[in-house]
């Protein structure tokens, strides 16, 4: 059933805007336009999105954002500013994320599954397949720990995750077996992949 079922399916990803039914409350915001706007920008550049449809019907939706240094620096700092971190936790914080980024390629993923069926990423024998495809190949996470539920505080950060997603953080090794860089460098972007029987979603994700 499923197979048959997935030959009707087609991946659908608006260029600009984000076509995502909201549910609840809207994301929190901070009090200054401009730093508003320029949180929006980065988390803009390092995201990406898709849904998935059969006919009229929706699968899924999709979203991920690709910790990069930049990304982070701004995330902690959102954080802060809505936690009024005082300045000495803030580098502490902004020190461990950059360790961070060092020792592993991280990404925030966020889906939406009409069926809860479908929202096994995390199980050792998921339906799914993820992979980070970068200009070298590709690699599969050396870890996926479900978030679950979407809170108030992460939608502040992420405000595609929506009240009904799961979320999950994905990480990857920064270097094959062999030693070599999984993502050399110069490369502007890589491809997050979600496959399996019920479709196929790629989220070009930009990396610096």
């Amino acid at each position: 059933m499923a197979v048959a079922a997935a030959a009707t399916l087609c991946a659908c990803a608006p260029a600009v805007s984000w076509k995502v039914p909201r549910v609840g409350d809207r994301p929190p915001v901070t009090a200054e336009d401009a730093r508003e706007r320029d949180y929006q920008q980065v988390l803009a550049r390092y995201s990406s999105h898709q849904e998935l449809y059969d006919r009229l019907d929706t699968r899924y939706f999709v979203a991920a954002t690709f910790q990069s240094v930049p990304f982070r620096e701004a995330r902690v700092r959102r954080a802060g500013d809505f936690r009024k971190v005082p300045a000495a936790e803030l580098e502490r914080q902004l020190a461990e994320e950059r360790a961070a980024a060092a020792a592993a390629h991280e990404v925030f993923l966020a889906a939406h599954f009409t069926d809860p069926r479908f929202d096994d990423l995390d199980r050792p024998r998921s339906q799914w397949r993820l992979a980070l495809v970068t200009p070298r190949g590709e690699v599969t996470p050396t870890k996926v720990e479900r978030l679950g539920r979407s809170t108030m505080d992460q939608r502040s950060l992420y405000p595609y995750f929506d009240e009904f997603w799961v979320g999950f953080h994905v990480t990857f090794p920064r270097a094959f077996p062999d030693g070599t860089e999984v993502i050399p460098e110069g490369t502007d972007a890589v491809t997050l992949r979600l496959a399996s029987a019920l479709g196929n979603a790629e989220l070009r994700l930009a990396v610096r």
